[in-house]
């Protein structure tokens, strides 16, 4: 373990910490603009150690093989958790445009796995980290649009319509990703399997 796994591994367990604040905020006694505040400070957190963690593991030259593996797992974990909970509640996003995240990261990270055990390390590719960036971007967006809804200045019709879109041009970015990633790896993965 190395610093920088310690860094992803927290990104991990904000994610409970940003279900539990968004699903029971009113049983914690938190409402109006200090609940958005406080959900943009967990991602704001976990977006953080996300750069800390990459910046850390090449100044100290530890990129390693399963820094490889749990850092891209570390982002689709929190992300994945984000939109789920954003299904519920105040945002009431459809299930089935978030299946789309779910999908394509759990093909990718199975992909990823059985390569690995075979002795194959498939890389992140720079369109997955465009992904992960695009999909902390949408977060903080919904998020920052929690206030003014707050402040009465946004109806919950334009609210959840401005979310539905912004996660929709998101989806579609990531369905693009999982291809170009098998794509590019097809040769890769191929290997992998055939051992």
């Amino acid at each position: 373990m190395t610093l920088a796994h310690y860094f992803t591994l927290g990104r991990i367990l904000l994610s409970p910490i940003f279900v539990l604040l968004y699903l029971y905020h009113t049983n914690m006694g938190i409402s109006g603009i200090l609940f958005p505040s406080l959900l943009v400070f967990v991602v704001l957190l976990s977006e953080l150690s996300d750069v800390i963690d990459g910046f850390v593991a090449r100044k100290k030259n530890q990129v390693t093989d399963l820094g490889k593996l749990i850092d891209p797992m570390a982002d689709s974990i929190f992300h994945l958790s984000v939109f789920l909970t954003f299904t519920q509640g105040l945002v009431d996003l459809p299930l089935v445009l978030v299946l789309v995240f779910f999908y394509r990261d759990s093909i990718i990270s199975t992909l990823r796995t059985v390569c690995a055990l075979r002795g194959v390390a498939l890389a992140a590719r720079l369109s997955g980290k465009i992904k992960a960036v695009l999909q902390g971007v949408v977060v903080f967006f919904i998020l920052l649009l929690m206030i003014p809804y707050y402040m009465g200045y946004l109806s919950i019709a334009h609210f959840r319509l401005l979310s539905f879109y912004s996660v929709l041009i998101c989806a579609l970015y990531t369905v693009y990703t999982g291809f170009e990633y098998i794509i590019v790896n097809r040769s890769f993965i191929k290997r992998a399997l055939v051992k």
